[in-house]
């Protein structure tokens, strides 16, 4: 029997097969504002990550709330704690209230936080628990008798308000959560600390906001999590994330397999998880050492995440004594396994709000951090880069002040000498709005080139002058490369109005053929992908306006209905309109805005019914967080070539084997994976687990590339790396003799500054684990200042390269320049002169092939 696009997922035999509480993969997202934004900001990527999670716990925290929330002003939300209590047996409220809440607290302000009528409205399963919020401070009389009960001992807290804050919870929880048993749980605490809140359900984290109503709350840090903890009760309220120390909130992505080692440390210092979770252990940690060991915010997260290997060889004599200290004292408690933190974190007695990413020493689970700086200021860290694109865009949907490109985004390296495997954003008062300060773990602030943002305001209806068509029409006959580079020089005038014009003018021109259309698309994808002088001008906010440029032509396109012409569009509402093309070299363009980012009914699934209808061009835009792209076109698909445009998702290009396929952007995580052959090339960075277990084709990186690239590639993959990457780079390579048709790498190690000059990074390589346990292949790394040293390989070795590795590498990176812009000549330059390659590259083989071939003329260096 057979389906129209899209109606499989009704079949009955398909809801068999295909379990829909299936686990996800964890989706973690927060972001830190100048500004108190609204609750609805969170739910946009929560929802675009839906997939990360499974219906099975869901949470969010706020922090930072705008005066007037909940009917509280400035003073009172700043100064009093916040206690936000779950009754999942509502008999339950008078008894914490009697015993635990009025003889211990001055309670100034008691309500219940206001829900749907019905929990069923917005998908839920499970009916949440009732939440009341207190606001209040602890009694005097119980002030002063706890100081005279602690007073004789050394290394009293000198936060005592906070220290009885914290056990009374506890008190609660092991009362009403922890001691009763599944059948008698009927309350527990959610959070407890000044200016923060958190809240969470069985269901997902988006529909923590729409039940409790936070859509329009306003607060400076928002932090949502997907999917239940990997240890505990974890299809229950209390077990989802996220989880409360004092003035913070943790959640995570990862399992600790030292689970029961980190509850056996925090038992011999008197904390007693109650909730039997991992991430609740990692709050407890968290707690101990910041608000009783008062660690500074570098060794706390030294005692988490500690720098080992060559990178602690590289830290100075000073912080190695110190962090030998940390992780003696610590090294039951640091994490093992595969994890990353985010941490909301109000800081009352410094009266600082932060926002903090920690990842793991391995880099074993994603993450990405994205700033913007202007008029306002925004620190976001995720999971995945779509994520913090559609909070940027949900954002700048109600606000133009915020742009819905981010001006950097990066990745932290774990447990690194460069900066530690954490940033945090830090949020200081600074007048009518907080100032937004970037530090990565050691505390050195991350600076950023102030440059002017070009506003694009939708309700402006821009008019062409008759000149400026002309002055389009002309270029447009010329070609997209003459067009391109007018417009990088319309950029560097300054003139907005200028620029306003000629793109306008290059849309309505793209409108009149096809002809004309194909060309004006390659001069925006050019402006789009190259790096260039952009003057006074954010490079994000010529992106945008690129983008909205590309996305109003390729909108105006035909349906593909009408089955005629070099280009047709296809959206959500039209996909069961395909039919068989007349020609291959019609494209479709694919409008990814409303298809779900994987299963039966996503774009990529779309894109493979296409081809198998004789379509072989394809452009992919509007992108929201879509997986698998390239995917599933079949043995031998030469001749397909795929052009996308948008916040892209995991898996793009994997299993690919013939096609060409180009990620106009950040391209995210898992790309290329047991990719046999074709073309891959992606204008910016990549994520975590590039071209694991590629079989060859060529693939091209503008930026940089995550950890893991490259493990266990074997046949002949040929791979240029611009950037570098941040560890196990080519691990378990078995890409036999690169001058043999085998495969190979070459790193660059080069970066483009903030007016498009290239340039050298630090180091070519900042890792460890280079080329580690390989047994075929090679390395060719730009290292001209002999910067890597043998410590940073693992079954690897340098040797010299010869005349015909050059070769080899001499059309690929003519490709390269092709691609991207980046002249060989440029690569071959050092201190501005112009070296012979073998005094700029240098070749990493696998140490048994070294003991095989090494010759006289290729002498070992």
């Amino acid at each position: 029997m057979k389906f129209k696009f899209g109606e499989i997922e009704t079949h009955s035999l398909y809801k068999k097969l295909c379990k829909r509480e299936e686990e996800g993969g964890c989706g973690v997202v927060g972001f830190a504002s100048t500004i108190p934004v609204g609750g609805k900001h969170i739910i946009t990527p929560s929802v675009q990550m839906r997939n990360r999670g499974n219906g099975k716990g869901g949470g969010i925290a706020v922090v930072g709330f705008e005066s007037g929330s909940f009917g509280f002003n400035k003073e009172e939300l700043e100064s009093n704690y916040m206690l936000h209590v779950a009754y999942l047996d509502p008999s339950a409220q008078k008894e914490v209230e009697k015993d635990y809440i009025e003889p211990v607290f001055n309670v100034y302000h008691r309500q219940k936080i206001e829900t749907l009528d019905d929990y069923r409205k917005v998908g839920l399963e499970v009916k949440p628990p009732d939440v009341y919020r207190y606001l209040f401070r602890v009694k005097e009389e119980i002030l002063d008798n706890y100081w005279k009960e602690v007073k004789s001992f050394e290394n009293v807290s000198e936060r005592v308000e906070d220290d009885i804050v914290y056990y009374n919870s506890f008190a609660i929880n092991k009362e009403f959560y922890a001691s009763l048993g599944a059948d008698g749980q009927r309350a527990f605490v959610l959070s407890h600390g000044k200016n923060l809140m958190i809240l969470k359900v069985v269901g997902y984290a988006e529909q923590v906001a729409q039940y409790y109503g936070l859509e329009d709350v306003r607060a400076h840090i928002w932090v949502a999590h997907q999917r239940y903890p990997t240890k505990g009760k974890v299809w229950h309220p209390g077990g989802a994330h996220p989880f409360g120390a004092m003035h913070e909130a943790l959640i995570h992505n990862g399992d600790f397999a030292n689970y029961h080692s980190i509850t056996e440390y925090l038992w011999q210092r008197g904390r007693y998880p109650l909730f039997l979770t991992d991430t609740e252990a990692a709050a407890l940690v968290f707690d101990l050492l910041n608000r009783e060991y008062k660690y500074p915010l570098e060794y706390l997260i030294e005692a988490l995440a500690p720098t080992s290997e060559l990178d602690f060889k590289m830290l100075s004599e000073d912080k190695q004594k110190k962090y030998k200290i940390v992780q003696e004292s610590h090294i039951h408690s640091s994490p093992d396994g595969p994890w990353f933190f985010i941490v909301a974190k109000n800081d009352p007695c410094k009266d600082l709000l932060q926002l903090i990413g920690i990842t793991d020493t391995s880099m074993l689970r994603p993450q990405v951090f994205a700033v913007q700086k202007g008029e306002v200021g925004i620190g976001l860290i995720a999971s995945e880069k779509q994520a913090i694109d559609a909070t940027l865009e949900s954002l700048s949907e109600e606000d133009e002040r915020f742009c819905p490109i981010a001006d950097k985004y990066w990745n932290a390296r774990g447990g690194s000498h460069s900066d530690g495997g954490a940033f945090i954003f830090t949020l200081k008062d600074a007048g009518e709005q907080k100032k937004l300060i970037v530090t990565d773990k050691f505390g050195r602030e991350i600076s950023f080139i102030q440059k002017e943002r070009v506003k694009i305001d939708d309700s402006i209806e821009l008019k062409v002058k008759e000149d400026v068509l002309e002055k389009v029409e002309k270029l447009v006959r010329k070609g997209a490369q003459s067009t391109f580079l007018h417009l990088v020089e319309i950029v560097n005038l300054s003139n907005e109005s200028e620029m306003y014009d000629t793109f306008a003018a290059l849309v309505k021109k793209g409108k009149e053929s096809d002809d004309k259309f194909e060309k004006v698309v390659e001069a925006l994808t050019l402006f789009n992908d190259r790096r260039f002088e952009t003057g006074k001008w954010k490079r994000s906010s010529l992106l945008h306006l690129c983008s909205k440029s590309l996305v109003e032509l390729f909108n105006s396109l035909p349906s593909v209905k009408k089955k005629k012409g070099c280009f047709l569009r296809v959206d959500w509402k039209t996909r069961n309109d395909l039919c068989e093309f007349e020609s291959d070299k019609q494209t479709l363009v694919i409008d990814a805005k409303e298809f779900p980012p994987e299963g039966f009914d996503c774009d990529a699934m779309l894109l493979v019914k296409a081809h198998e209808l004789g379509c072989k061009q394809f452009i992919v835009y509007n992108c929201r967080g879509q997986r698998f792209i390239g995917s599933g076109l079949g043995l031998n698909s030469k001749g397909v070539r795929i052009d996308i445009y948008g916040s892209s998702g995991d898996y793009i290009a994997s299993s690919m084997d013939g096609a060409e396929l180009y990620v106009h952007g950040n391209a995210q995580d898992q790309l290329g994976q047991i990719m046999k052959s074709g073309k891959l090339v992606i204008y910016g960075d990549v994520g975590q687990t590039f071209l694991y277990g590629a079989k060859g084709g060529e693939v091209y990186v503008m930026g940089n590339a995550a950890g893991r690239p490259l493990i266990n590639s074997v046949g002949s993959p040929k791979v240029i790396i611009n950037g570098t990457c941040l560890d196990y780079l080519a691990e378990s390579f078995m890409a036999g003799d690169p001058l043999n048709d085998g495969g190979f790498a070459i790193i660059n190690g080069m970066d483009f500054d903030e007016d498009g000059k290239l340039i050298e990074q630090s180091t070519p390589y900042p890792g460890g684990n280079l080329f580690s346990l390989a047994s075929g292949g090679a390395i060719y790394i730009r290292d001209p200042h002999k910067k890597l040293t043998s410590h940073q390989l693992n079954g690897g070795k340098f040797v010299n390269l010869s005349r015909d590795d050059w070769e080899i590498m001499l059309p690929y990176l003519r490709e390269n320049e092709k691609l991207f812009g980046i002249p060989v000549d440029e690569l071959l330059k050092v201190d501005g002169k112009k070296c012979p390659p073998t005094n700029v590259y240098r070749k990493v083989v696998p140490v048994k092939t070294v003991v095989l071939t090494t010759t006289s003329t290729d002498l070992e260096e």
